[in-house]
């Protein structure tokens, strides 16, 4: 047999591999995490994902359009919901730099930092480029039950996507190459590949992560806010390991937001009325230093705002006789907390040390109508 057609063939043994032979569910004590999808809907209606692209579901017409110029190959896989053969797909063992974009529509749907050799014989990723691009949903065919991946601006079928990838998310997005094309780095990016927002990021350490991060989430402009470890000096830490004060982390937040609608100065004047920034390593009941004050910029524009806000404010009347301990450092890397800290506030509804209210009246924002969880 010709070796080529040999590695190609679609067989039972390489379906048990990748993950399809047998029902789909996550294993016991699965750490599988990804971040929340959070969208921005613009005056005009459209959904806009916090990476800054235009998300909003195209019609069918539209989408019947721009798949009159695919291949045979990628119309059947992504209008069809079909699965090229194991071993072949072109972007397989792709190791350029870049982004890999829908085929069909041009959103960007996984980065190549993110791409991991999984020897399923598909292109496997173990993040997305943002968790609104890609949507899921159950299927049921062949006898199985899987979690499909599609696009979420056109809807054309990717793949498949699993719980046994790598650390940090502990996910495989299982890939059809004919569903992707790549634009590697330095490259012209097509303009349907383009965001249509520019977004910031800025982070945040004040103390419990759970009330930060619930405060943040309640300014308009604000598109995502993760809990995370931050500063430290080990890679991928959990809480156990943070909660030693030995990694050297602070319990931090990662806010993403639209610099249109709220100036990172408006952000970083609520975070200091949000907590108490002359409490040293500890925030209320919080002891330790995972629970210090800090502003961790990006940027010299972030770094010269912060530096000039904290004078200010020490300066001002509201804080005579005592003195901001709040750190202000460039930042170092950014690590998602597990899962169950994720958006804990709203899930719980429990109360925490922020000050919501008085947050909004220092920062010049109206505060959301209705009292929210963390008062």
């Amino acid at each position: 047999m010709n070796p080529i057609a040999a590695t190609c063939l679609f067989t039972a043994a390489a379906l048990a591999v990748a993950g399809l032979g047998a029902a789909f569910g996550p294993p016991t004590g699965s750490t599988a995490k990804e971040t929340p999808v959070r969208t921005l809907t613009t005056a005009d209606g459209r959904t806009i994902s916090a990476a800054g692209h235009d998300v909003t579901p195209l019609s069918r017409e539209a989408v019947a359009e721009l798949a009159k110029s695919l291949t045979p190959e990628q119309y059947r896989i992504t209008q069809n919901a079909g699965t090229e053969r194991p071993f072949c797909g072109t972007l397989l063992d792709n190791k350029k730099d870049g982004m890999y974009v829908c085929v069909v529509c041009g959103l960007p749907l996984f980065k190549s930092e993110h791409k991991f050799t999984s020897g399923t014989g598909w292109p496997s990723f173990f993040t997305g480029f943002d968790p609104a691009h890609v949507a899921e949903k159950t299927d049921t065919s062949h006898g199985m039950v899987r979690t499909e991946i599609n696009c979420a601006r056109c809807d054309a079928h990717l793949g498949h996507v699993f719980p046994d990838g790598p650390p940090p998310t502990n996910l495989r997005y299982c890939l059809n190459s004919e569903s992707l094309e790549f634009v590697e780095k330095g490259q012209p990016v097509p303009k349907e590949s383009q965001p249509v927002m520019t977004t910031e990021t800025a982070y945040f350490a004040g103390g419990c992560f759970w009330g930060v991060e619930h405060g943040f989430q309640m300014i308009p402009g604000v598109f995502t806010v993760e809990s995370g470890y931050q500063q430290g000096t080990v890679d991928n830490p959990t809480y156990k390991q943070v909660c030693t004060g030995n990694t050297g982390h602070a319990e931090s937040v990662k806010v993403v937001f639209d610099p249109a609608t709220v100036s990172y100065e408006t952000l970083l004047r609520f975070f200091m009325a949000l907590h108490d920034p002359t409490q040293l390593n500890r925030q209320g009941p919080d002891f330790g230093t995972q629970y210090r004050s800090g502003v961790y910029t990006v940027g010299d524009d972030q770094l010269t705002t912060a530096k000039k806000v904290l004078a200010e404010l020490q300066a001002s009347s509201a804080f005579a006789g005592r003195t901001i301990v709040t750190e202000v450092e460039p930042a170092k890397a950014f690590y998602a907390a597990e899962d169950y800290h994720q958006d804990y506030i709203e899930k719980t509804g429990r109360a925490c040390h922020v000050n919501i209210h008085g947050a909004f009246k220092a920062a010049g924002l109206e505060e959301p109508t209705g009292k929210p969880a963390g008062h």
